[in-house]
């Protein structure tokens, strides 16, 4: 139908996957969107399926009529070069049931193939269509046309309905409420966590008992996802925008076009989000894929909270808990004492214990650490531990400084940078973990040279004129 190649026109972005097969879309996506002057909220559905039982297409239409229940207008999208089928008649009908504004869209319209369609639409009964090419951009100004005047009403209606927001605060009410921190969430700028694991490891399930309400599409199939989703919450408190993301199956077996735009799709969340939920199954952690996707989100450096799934189930709980802890350290050093924690997406538990984890592993990527508190501490370090000295001449570390946040990034100012055994940068790196409590955040140390030479050693010292003179060395004895 075009229904994602619409939502990515209005949005001004490639939020929604597209491909030629029909069916990619399977959640709802909601995305800002502008026609000209206006601006709405636009939900992708995954279209109405011609199924009422449990099946993947059944509960794909209960989401699908779940958006029209919550949606002002809704866009009803036809095929006009295939013309009206049975099947959009039976659609129509709900429409006209369900909801109160329905706006009849003929997609596909450009050239005369599709005028038979144009004409067939007239027969659903709603209204006149509009000729629409989502892929070339045509017919936005009908549409525009169209929802104008509905436009007009909410905004009115949404007035009236307002609470009052014009409230004077006392100079006291005012102080307090100042944020102290610059990059604390806020509704405009909430806190970017991104979901991401295995194929069935229960992430939409996961974001879903967050939520409280039956929001993505889940099952017991594996690799329902299929689109990053991102969902914007108000999760205890704390503004989030939690992305969930396609399984990830290793490279090898991920041969299917679309099966690789999720995948694609999924990573492109991981470099968007602050923090990184790597989901496992509590039956098979650790998985090699599980390490990879891990060590990925490192990589980009993002903060990394570990949350084993399906705890529910486990009989021996403590015993499990240790061996996973035990392989933790062992497969992601560079991951050392990053949050671990269990959880259930089935029952709920344990999504206290994951918010606490993610809003600290928020906190820690954004530290800062004073100059004076740095160079206080490599003193400590240096004498605790001096540098190498290769061919008989120690390395020198003479200041450090943090260069940036998000992660946190220090530089030290040293001789001899090519010598610097990595060795010695991970005892630095695991030092400023443990004294200035970073755990799991990704750390970046930059070793940058400074060279030992004096600047002035090769210049000459030179006479001043006025004491050359005087010594009898002016212009006038050169001749």
């Amino acid at each position: 139908m075009g229904k994602s190649t619409l939502f990515n026109r209005l949005v001004g972005k490639r939020l929604a996957l597209v491909d030629d097969q029909p069916g990619v879309t399977r959640d709802l996506r909601e995305g800002e969107a502008r026609l000209g002057d206006l601006r709405f909220t636009v939900i992708d559905t995954a279209g109405l399926e011609d199924a009422t039982d449990d099946s993947l297409q059944g509960r794909m239409r209960r989401l699908t009529e779940r958006a029209v229940d919550m949606a002002d207008i809704c866009l009803f999208v036809i095929d006009a070069r295939t013309g009206v089928t049975p099947i959009d008649e039976v659609f129509a009908e709900i429409l006209r049931k369900r909801s109160e504004h329905v706006i009849l869209a003929a997609n596909k319209a450009e050239g005369a193939a599709a005028d038979a369609g144009v004409i067939e639409a007239y027969g659903l009964g709603l209204g006149e269509p509009i000729r629409l090419s989502a892929e070339h951009g045509e017919g936005l100004n009908d549409l525009y046309s169209q929802l104008m005047p509905l436009a007009d009403g909410y905004a009115e209606r949404a007035r009236q309905d307002a609470p009052e927001t014009d409230v004077t605060l006392t100079e006291e009410e005012a102080e307090a409420g100042a944020p102290d921190d610059p990059h604390k969430p806020t509704e405009a700028r909430p806190l970017q966590v991104a979901v991401v694991g295995r194929p069935n490891a229960g992430k939409s399930t996961l974001i879903n008992k967050i939520l409280g309400e039956e929001r993505l599409l889940t099952g017991p199939e594996a690799g329902i996802t299929r689109d990053a989703i991102s969902l914007k919450m108000n999760w205890d408190g704390v503004p989030m925008r939690v992305f969930d993301t396609a399984g990830m199956r290793k490279k090898a077996k991920v041969q299917e076009k679309l099966e690789k735009l999720s995948v694609s799709d999924g990573l492109r969340a991981v470099k968007f989000a602050e923090v990184v939920v790597v989901l496992l199954d509590a039956a098979i952690p650790f998985e090699q894929q599980d390490l990879r996707i891990a060590d990925l989100a490192e990589r980009e450096g993002r903060a990394v909270v570990v949350a084993v799934n399906k705890w529910d189930i486990e009989d021996e709980k403590q015993e499990k808990l240790r061996a996973l802890k035990e392989a933790f350290e062992r497969l992601l050093p560079q991951l050392r004492g990053a949050p671990l924690v269990t959880v259930s997406a089935k029952t709920g538990r344990g999504l206290d214990r994951l918010h606490a984890a993610i809003v600290k592993a928020h906190d820690v990527w954004n530290r800062r650490v004073s100059t004076a508190q740095l160079n206080r501490w490599l003193t400590g370090m240096l004498e605790q531990h001096p540098p190498p000295a290769p061919s008989g001449r120690r390395i020198k570390l003479r200041y450090m400084t943090q260069a940036k946040t998000r992660p946190p990034g220090f530089v030290v100012m040293c001789s001899n940078t090519e010598k610097m055994p990595e060795s010695y940068t991970r005892y630095l790196v695991n030092g400023l973990r443990e004294d200035f409590d970073m755990p799991g955040t990704p750390i970046r140390l930059h070793m940058r040279s400074q060279s030992d030479k004096n600047p002035y050693k090769s210049k000459k010292k030179s006479t001043p004129s006025r004491l050359r003179k005087h010594l009898g060395k002016g212009p006038a004895d050169k001749k």
